[in-house]
């Protein structure tokens, strides 16, 4: 099976993380950075894990963190949380418009198949739902 994310080294757990700074700078229209504090919650998993989660983000060129914690995504990887939340939101729609899952437990799955789909299977599923009509869920 060819890495979905070739060139790129994040475990599913650097994803979600990518994936949540993105979603909070989302929550915040204007604001380039995002506190660790709110990734915390987000994701309800500890300060610790977090920075130990940025430093390997941080490694791996994905982000920026100020002296006083505040994340901010890098280019590469805003492009990169892009690709996950887009990835989230395309299956959630899945699930729900397609086959019928209720909400919360489509959100849950999405999450879980996101890391799992390859760049191509990703393609083609987007392309079938467009042909289908199924309204992708906007940011």
């Amino acid at each position: 099976m060819k890495a979905k994310n070739e060139g790129h080294a994040l475990t599913s757990a650097g994803e979600d993380y990518l994936e949540a700074i993105y979603c909070v700078m989302l929550e915040h229209p204007g604001e380039d950075s995002v506190r660790s504090v709110d990734v915390s919650e987000r994701l309800n998993v500890t300060k610790a894990s977090v920075n130990k989660a940025l430093s390997a983000l941080k490694d791996g060129g994905f982000v920026d963190q100020t002296r006083y914690g505040r994340v901010e995504l890098t280019e590469e990887g805003k492009t990169y949380a892009a690709e996950v939340w887009g990835r989230h939101r395309m299956l959630r729609s899945f699930l729900t418009v397609e086959l019928g899952v209720d909400e919360e437990v489509a959100d849950e799955e999405a999450c879980l198949m996101e890391h799992a789909l390859s760049q191509d299977t990703s393609r083609r599923l987007y392309d079938y739902l467009k042909r289908q009509g199924v309204a992708m869920e906007q940011e």
